[in-house]
């Protein structure tokens, strides 16, 4: 069974509690989604970085149950 959007939300939020998460359904299957993360605990890390503290958020679930995850990270201004 695919991640729902609130779902991954949860768990960014879990690991990122300061972040600002906006979930799309790309696809309107419920299987496609992008997340736009906006914290502050990005600040002074790589894209890769970032990307990888979210992806750790997730807990390994990318690849089986997150089918895909289109990612933007962002420092709020």
């Amino acid at each position: 069974m695919p991640m729902s959007g609130t779902e991954i939300e949860q768990a960014i939020r879990q690991a990122l509690p300061d972040a600002t998460v906006e979930m799309t359904d790309l696809a309107g299957d419920n299987d496609h989604w992008a997340a736009k993360v906006t914290s502050p605990s990005f600040a002074g890390k790589s894209r890769v970085q970032q990307h990888k503290m979210v992806y750790d958020a997730l807990g390994g679930k990318m690849g089986g149950t997150l089918h895909a995850l289109q990612l933007t990270t962002q420092i709020p201004t």
